[in-house]
């Protein structure tokens, strides 16, 4: 009986904790938006590069720390747009390839040069 008052008891205490962790956070920002795989792609190198160039510096300071913060939120905008997009691509990807193994010409047309419409905002 002990042993279960104890583990309810810590669960409580941990679940508590959560709750206050989780209100003394800082407030956050949202990031700049990724609505587009084009503007993903943007934001994800441009905030990409400040990231490396803060870090670049060796020691980072408490106004690098929170730049570096706050850079996440669009990188993470930005990642959730690019994996939505490439998972999509990957599929149009799978419809060429059994497009080809079945000699279906007119599919791999139109899937082929869509998936490299998508793929060339990546890769261009």
């Amino acid at each position: 009986m002990k042993s279960k008052m104890l583990v309810g008891v810590v669960l409580l205490a941990w679940v508590t904790m959560g709750w206050v962790a989780h209100a003394e956070r800082p407030d956050h920002f949202k990031g700049l938006p990724a609505d587009t795989l084009e503007e993903a792609v943007k934001n994800f190198s441009e905030h990409n590069q400040q990231l490396a160039a803060l870090l670049d510096q060796g020691e980072l300071s408490a106004a690098d720390i929170a730049a570096i913060h706050e850079l996440t939120y669009t990188l993470e905008n930005a990642l959730e747009k690019i994996n939505a997009e490439l998972t999509a691509l990957a599929d149009t990807l799978e419809e060429v390839h059994v497009a080809s193994e079945i000699a279906d010409g007119d599919t791999v047309l139109t899937k082929g040069r869509e998936y490299l419409s998508t793929a060339r905002k990546v890769i261009e």
